[in-house]
């Protein structure tokens, strides 16, 4: 489900409304509101009960003599400062009244109040008046879906920086991808990065699994390994690119929490193999902590940056996790994550996540011995 259209009841202009948060009361005339307001992408009762009851967002209603006449429900990224305008409906004929505007300010200060610098929405590029007001506030389009909604009409990608005095900068032009697997985080990050860098990298799950098998240190914890930083490194430079690796650690990497000897034996095997190839091919191996000016400025230059994240600031696992780094301003990096985490999430929810410098210290931190590590990427002919 996802929609951000504004539709309008007829309202006294004698009589003032009043903007509250939600109950589990509401439900009943949610649904009739909802019902009343779209023929289509419609929330279902079941839908709007969850959203009720969950604690990571934002849900308010307007109320006229006591009477539900629009509600805006803002959702968040577990560990993120982004959110997103999930949904909003206003009872037909309201114009002129401002209810729009006022019920989205509420929404806006309380996703402050939760910690959130962005919030995003969608619109169709048809809603010329809903178009109009988001702009009005701030909010500014940096990219489009086509047939995005259940009648095929497209939308517009619309942001604001709602704790930011400073102009949003525009964000950059990235493909995304979606891991197909658990377990191939990585090579997705890498796939989207060599894609950024050439048109002639496809991403598909041919190249996924390639990727993978080239890169994975085999074992983990449990399940199918993750896919090591000088192993990327390597799968990248025989597609004819450049890398360099930046590990805070010595070699082992990946076996503090795999108590088979067989299989930690087999780790440690596996990247001393990335280790002596990568020396064979002259890739930099760095072993120090990677520093966010380096790699904002290898951004800069036209470099492409892969992160191993923990995931236990997003979801509650501590679990190693790739993403590709889209961007650095002054106060976030911005993040595309291959992994589309939550029932309720999107692709779109996944890309450019902007993630606080403070906040990404944390993040980009991963298991007992505080692994960072890092991998920029260029084209072959780039020079430092």
């Amino acid at each position: 489900m996802k929609k951000s259209k504004v539709e309008y009841s007829p309202l006294d202009n004698s009589k003032s409304f009043t903007i509250r948060n939600t109950q589990e009361a509401d439900l009943t005339a949610l649904v009739a509101l909802e019902q009343r307001c779209f023929a289509t992408d419609r929330l279902s009762r079941r839908s709007l009960s969850y959203w009720i009851k969950a604690k990571h967002r934002v849900f308010m209603v307007v109320l006229l003599d006591d009477q539900i006449i629009g509600y805006g429900l803002v959702i968040m990224r577990k560990g993120t400062r982004l959110a997103r305008l999930y949904s909003i409906a206003i009872d037909k004929n309201t114009e002129g009244k401002g209810i729009g505007r006022q019920l989205m300010l509420a929404l806006e200060a309380q996703t402050v109040e939760a910690g959130k610098l962005f919030l995003r929405l969608e619109v169709e590029k048809t809603n010329e008046r809903a178009i109009g007001l988001y702009q009005s506030m701030g909010y500014i389009i940096f990219g489009d879906y086509h047939h995005y909604y259940e009648n095929n009409g497209d939308a517009f990608r619309m942001q604001k920086p709602i704790r930011q005095a400073a102009k949003h900068n525009e964000l950059p032009s990235y493909p995304w991808y979606a891991q197909t697997t658990d377990f191939t985080c990585g090579p997705s990050a890498l796939m989207m990065a060599m894609a950024s860098l050439s048109e002639k990298t496809v991403m598909e799950q041919p190249l996924e699994f390639d990727l993978w098998r080239e890169a994975t240190t085999i074992f983990m914890m449990a399940g199918h390994g993750g896919c090591h930083p000088i192993g990327l490194a390597l799968a990248a430079e025989k597609r004819g690119f450049k890398t360099k690796v930046y590990i805070n650690q010595p070699l082992p990497l990946f076996t503090s929490g795999v108590r088979q000897q067989v299989k930690k034996h087999t780790i440690e095997v596996i990247e001393q193999q990335f280790e002596s190839r990568a020396k064979q091919q002259n890739i930099p191996v760095v072993y120090a902590d990677f520093d966010l000016n380096a790699l904002k400025d290898a951004l800069k230059n036209g470099c492409k940056v892969l992160s191993l994240i923990s995931t236990y600031q997003m979801d509650g696992y501590k679990v190693p996790h790739w993403v590709a780094i889209t961007a650095i301003d002054d106060e976030c990096l911005y993040l595309h994550d291959p992994s589309v985490p939550e029932q309720h999430a999107a692709g779109f929810d996944c890309q450019h996540i902007p993630v606080a410098l403070d906040d990404f210290i944390k993040l980009s931190s991963y298991g007992k011995t505080k692994l960072r590590t890092a991998l920029v990427i260029s084209k072959a002919n780039f020079k430092e």
